[in-house]
């Protein structure tokens, strides 16, 4: 070998030290069910963490609600029958956290379904950046019984958005939200709908505040509206009852300007006598 090379030793050596190095880079980057710290049965807590920092959080209770296909008592026809269930909260995890794009890897049933989320960053009017979801993917099999009974030709499908920009949440923040989330996912089995509906949500997919913990909330429109029904009715309320009080106010001084003014008879004969 010439000077500056290296043997086939020495390549080798440096292959399995990158191969290691890269293998150490990857173990570092592992996601954590923190369920257990929710007092709602139905909320779960997921987290991704790298190099021992939190990179993206997840904090939501999730609902599905899949059709699927079932033969009809006759043996010839399909009948489409609806499966309901929710998000465990013993599920496990994985992720990816980047500078731009994130994503949260969410199964249970050993693998029988695996819910997927995707994040990316954008920029909008006046270089505002932003992050959303871009994509939610849900892999279900429906040959597990627990939810398909009698699922017509079982097996796996992958239901997907399209072209999807949800949750916007301006850079640095978490989006917070109690009201529901719907997604509509159209499946390979047939193109049939999916719905995955979210509620009582808080997400950051990037710029975490510091370890476990979200950064200031972004909320939800949903939820300011339903806040604003709340409060508009005492708000009016107040505003009634500070009309009454001046109104009040006024017509009591009235009375006192009223009560000190000479009052004059209203017979004035008796002047034209004098």
């Amino acid at each position: 070998m010439g000077r500056g090379g290296f043997s086939t030793t020495e390549s080798t050596r440096l292959l399995l030290l990158g191969v290691l190095a890269l293998s150490v880079v990857l173990a570092e980057q592992e996601g954590e069910n923190l369920s257990g710290l929710s007092d709602n049965p139905d909320k779960a807590i997921f987290a991704v963490r790298e190099n021992s920092t939190t990179c993206l959080m997840v904090e939501f209770a999730v609902k599905f609600l899949v059709p699927y296909d079932v033969l009809a008592l006759n043996g010839i026809d399909l009948i489409t029958e609806q499966a309901y269930f929710t998000l465990p909260r013993s599920a496990e995890i994985e992720g990816k956290c980047g500078t731009t794009e994130s994503e949260i890897h969410i199964s249970w049933k050993n693998g029988a379904y695996v819910l997927r989320i995707y994040f990316s960053k954008d920029f909008r009017d006046k270089g505002l950046e932003v992050w959303k979801i871009s994509r939610v993917q849900f892999v279900y099999d429906t040959s597990e019984t627990s939810h398909f009974i009698n699922a017509y030709n079982p097996g796996k499908h992958t239901a997907s958005t399209h072209r999807l920009s949800a949750l916007v949440t301006p850079a640095g923040r978490s989006f917070v939200c109690a009201a529901q989330q719907s997604f509509t996912l159209i499946s390979s089995d047939h193109q049939k709908g999916i719905s995955v509906t979210m509620y009582d949500i808080q997400l950051q997919p990037f710029d975490m505040a510091s370890d476990f913990m979200f950064s200031e909330p972004f909320k939800c429109i949903m939820d300011q509206r339903e806040r604003l029904e709340e409060t508009l009715p005492l708000i009016l309320g107040l505003i009634l009852g500070l009309i009454i009080i001046i109104t009040l106010t006024i017509y009591h001084f009235h009375l006192k300007l009223t009560a000190n003014q000479p009052q004059l008879p209203r017979d004035r004969s008796m002047y034209k006598n004098m």
